[in-house]
């Protein structure tokens, strides 16, 4: 698909608009299944290559309710079924198309905290839009209703409006909870577990809260001031916060419980170790993960080279290995930094490649090149130890893997140089060991992941986890699912607790 100018989607929005203004929202199922997509309007590509603002500029009133009168409200709510905190999909496009805005973010608000952060970063298409029944009537998943592009616009509808609600806060019960970590699992735990009348409190081993959303998502995709806002209804709630604390360092997770008085915890610290491929120069200067990098640029705010008390790294010539959302952008934030050529090297077809359609779109459209069916198998430097090229080879799809997709084969004789002076690793990431290698009870898997049960319990007692720290690294709104669970499991044994302490004081008296 090539770009779109914002003004044609406007004039497309405006014409079906006008012919079923009238309607009522009481289309006819042909009618709703002649209105085709309507596309989110997005800046310039070369406009926004050089630049950190919003690349998606996002709907117009109109736009928004052509769009939502794209669904034909099927029985069947597919999309229910595939959204993982299970939004009344339906119910709140419905509000959509009727132009009554409100009722609908509070539908979405009633299971989801993070509607503007999921609406951009969500995939979406592999999840409530993958079995929409429009997208199956026309039999093209990229012609299913537009939901996170909805669900977006409705949220930051409400933000605009500065109607945007604090949950209630119960009395206080007295008993206090620790959320390690302030990515999108532990956000949702602090939320629900405090809404309950407990003390919560965060420790995010950064200087800033947001986990994975602040430091790995660059702000062209989700601004950071849509986060703090997020944030800052936490706080109002009555949340505290505890920023540079590392569990496992400053304290460790048992000291919080038998020390420090904590009733029970919840570990969401996700997936931040890098992985890298292991192969030959690997340790050149100008090699980085993704993770490092995207850190830098993000939370450290590197671009800055002016106010910036971080470096980064001078690229003229850039190449990312990898074929995810990370890859896409750590490669569209190296374009940004001033690169004057980024390569995307990816060992399989695009058909396979797990990133986004829109942000590989996005990516193609500001001039980044993918290099397919192709990989690493060293890096070169110079005489300085600086890395000057990557040593590829091509490869040919074989037989299907354990995920389903086709194997890569490499093809032997068919080596080449790309001459780069900048390799950023962006194939993956695990988990951090520091809390488990302090805290001996703690059971994880060959992997690191922290082993939890169908209430996310841990093996210690009182402690319960979630997030990519369970899942290995998964999606915002799948890590969302998990704190909400959770968050149900801690405040069940919390009310249990409680109403047992009632029944002793009432025997004693």
């Amino acid at each position: 698909m090539s770009y779109i100018e914002p003004q044609k989607i406007e004039q497309e929005a405006e014409k079906y608009f006008q012919l079923f203004k009238d309607s009522g929202n009481k289309l006819k199922v042909k009618e709703r299944l002649s209105i085709p997509l309507i596309e989110m309007p997005s800046r310039e590509p070369k406009e926004r290559a050089c630049s950190l603002e919003e690349v998606a500029i996002g709907y117009t009133e109109k736009e928004a309710m052509v769009e939502a009168m794209r669904c034909i409200q099927c029985p069947t709510q597919p999309c229910v079924a595939d959204c993982p905190v299970n939004i009344n999909i339906p119910l709140f496009i419905d509000y959509t198309a009727k132009g009554d805005f409100q009722s609908a973010v509070n539908v979405i608000k009633e299971t989801s905290l993070l509607p503007s952060i999921c609406g951009r970063v969500c995939p979406q298409e592999q999840q409530c839009q993958l079995n929409c029944s429009v997208g199956k009537v026309h039999k093209d998943i990229d012609k299913s209703v537009a939901i996170g592009r909805l669900e977006r616009f409705v949220a930051d509808w409400e933000r605009a409006q500065g109607k945007v609600e604090i949950p209630e806060v119960k009395p206080d019960t007295g008993k206090k909870v620790a959320v390690i970590g302030s990515g999108p699992a532990g956000l949702v735990v602090a939320a629900d577990v405090r809404r309950e009348g407990h003390h919560v409190t965060i420790f995010e081993a950064f200087h800033k809260l947001g986990g994975v959303m602040r430091y790995g998502i660059p702000e062209f995709r989700l601004p950071n001031d849509i986060v703090d806002e997020e944030i800052e209804s936490l706080i109002k709630m009555g949340v505290e916060i505890k920023t540079n604390f590392v569990v496992g360092k400053t304290r460790t997770l048992t000291e919080l419980l038998e020390k420090d008085g904590y009733d029970a915890a919840f570990v969401g610290t996700g997936a931040g170790l890098p992985l890298f491929m292991g192969i030959e120069g690997e340790n050149l200067v100008g090699v980085f993960s993704a993770n490092e990098y995207l850190t830098r640029a993000n939370l450290m705010r590197a671009f800055d080279k002016d106010g910036a008390v971080t470096p980064i790294y001078p690229s003229k010539n850039v190449a990312v290995i990898g074929g995810g959302n990370v890859a896409m952008d750590a490669a569209r934030m190296a374009l940004r930094l001033g690169a004057e050529k980024v390569y995307v090297v990816y060992r399989r077809t695009r058909k396979e490649m797990p990133a986004r359609k829109e942000e590989v779109e996005h990516a193609m459209e500001e001039g980044i090149e993918f290099l397919f069916l192709q990989n690493a198998k060293r890096m070169l430097g110079d005489e300085n130890g600086r890395v000057r090229a990557l040593e590829c080879l091509h490869y040919e799809l074989g037989e299907p893997d354990e995920s389903g997709r086709r194997r890569p084969v490499p093809i032997e004789g068919s080596e080449f140089e790309l001459e780069v002076d900048t390799v950023i690793v962006a194939i993956g990431n695990g988990s951090n060991p520091l809390i488990s290698q302090t805290t001996p009870e703690l059971e994880v898997n060959k992997w690191g992941n922290i082993i939890v049960d169908e209430n996310l319990k841990t093996s210690m007692d009182r402690v319960y986890a979630g997030g990519d720290i369970v899942l290995g690294a998964a999606t915002v709104i799948l890590a969302m699912g998990e704190g909400r669970k959770a968050a149900a499991s801690i405040n069940k044994m919390l009310a249990e607790e409680i109403e047992k302490e009632k029944q002793q004081e009432q025997l004693q008296a």
